[in-house]
């Protein structure tokens, strides 16, 4: 079976990782934390990083901090895993979805403007599988209305909007290296902001509450917080991971040069090629059936079934989130109709030039079909 997604792993992450099992207990607690939070401040050019257990509660932390709660509204995409918008009810505040954008996938611009009130306290951008959102539109908005930007970058690790590194474009924003992800830890995630007191904030957070108070010890504890603290060892695989960026960043972006050179002459799929000024990590590649032009009737869903029988994994696109029966809104056109005719294909780090040829030729043979 072909699968979906895969880590690339090396020597140094196997290095890394011995080393911190071995090594990093006691005094050496937190070594490869400390160095893991150095290179994402100088590669970000940001001030503060605080690693977490996942993008998830990285999310959580960053809304709580902004003292988000009931009576405010959070605007996020129609289309993105839900943790997005969990995030914001676990503050107790509404969740307002946008619809997303049928060039970039990525929430629109234009539905987002029609979807701000005085209520609203923030946008959560996300950038759908390391296709950067339209910035400078967004960018302009949040200030106009003095609303909070977050970005939610789970899956976009190096991906870059006019040269700009994603991320660096709100208040703070939130990373993912679970195990399909660009950069793996296992679970784990991290916060950048270059906020003084939003990083205060979060970190006691993220520490169940814990206190600077000398006087009163380690163990003080000044208000209720959370356990959301990533692991030494899962700061080991990060570190070696982050340290081969642009090597993981380069093999997904010549995976999807393989794809696109092969659905060159199709009529009948849209890939999500990158819309200048954005530079896609190509966290996945995705395609999108142009229901017009084919002869059959097919969905992603059936698509799907077809591929796995000639041993072809493939993973589904989110579906528009606001159809699920926790929440009471109106579903939004392009992202419920994005989420039935597309799919994600193989997009793993050990993918061959040979592999998605076979790829490409068995769904252009089924969309071919009369």
């Amino acid at each position: 079976m072909i699968l979906t997604a895969g880590p690339s792993i090396t020597k140094l992450e196997k290095k890394y990782v011995a080393d911190a099992v071995s090594n990093g207990w006691n005094n050496n607690w937190n070594n490869y934390l400390v160095k893991l939070e150095n290179s994402f401040k100088k590669y970000f050019k940001v001030k503060y990083a605080i690693p977490t257990s996942s993008c998830t509660g990285a999310m959580h932390l960053i809304l709580k901090s902004l003292d988000i709660k009931k009576g405010d509204e959070v605007i996020v995409p129609d289309t993105t895993w839900v943790a997005t918008a969990s995030a914001v009810k676990y503050v107790g505040a509404k969740v307002v979805f946008a619809d997303i954008d049928p060039d970039t996938w990525t929430i629109c611009p234009k539905s987002l403007k029609k979807k701000i009130n005085k209520k609203t306290k923030a946008i959560m951008v996300v950038h759908l599988y390391g296709h950067p959102s339209k910035m400078d539109e967004i960018v302009k908005i949040s200030k106009k209305y003095k609303i909070h930007l977050i970005e939610d970058a789970a899956p976009a690790v190096g991906a870059k909007y006019n040269n700009k590194l994603v991320g660096t474009f709100g208040i703070a924003a939130a990373f993912s290296f679970q195990g399909a992800k660009l950069m793996v830890s296992g679970e784990g995630g991290m916060i950048i902001t270059s906020n003084k007191s939003l990083n205060k904030k979060i970190k006691q957070l993220a520490a169940h509450g814990r206190g600077n108070n000398k006087k009163k010890g380690t163990f003080w504890i000044e208000k209720i917080g959370y356990k959301y603290s990533m692991s030494n060892i899962q700061a080991a695989l990060c570190l070696a991971q982050f340290e081969r960026l642009e090597e993981l960043v380069e093999k997904k972006r010549k995976i999807f040069s393989w794809y696109e050179k092969n659905f060159i002459n199709s009529n009948k799929v849209k890939l999500n090629k990158e819309k200048k000024p954005a530079r896609s990590i190509y966290w996945m590649t995705s395609i999108f059936l142009i229901k017009e032009k084919l002869k059959i009737k097919i969905d992603g869903s059936t698509l799907s079934k077809i591929l796995r029988k000639k041993g072809i994994d493939t993973r589904p696109i989110f579906p528009s989130i606001s159809t699920y029966p926790m929440w009471k809104s109106k579903n939004n056109y392009f992202s419920k109709e994005f989420s039935k005719y597309s799919l994600n294909l193989p997009s793993g780090h050990d993918l061959n030039k040979k592999t998605v040829k076979y790829i490409s030729k068995s769904l252009i043979q089924i969309l071919s079909k009369d």
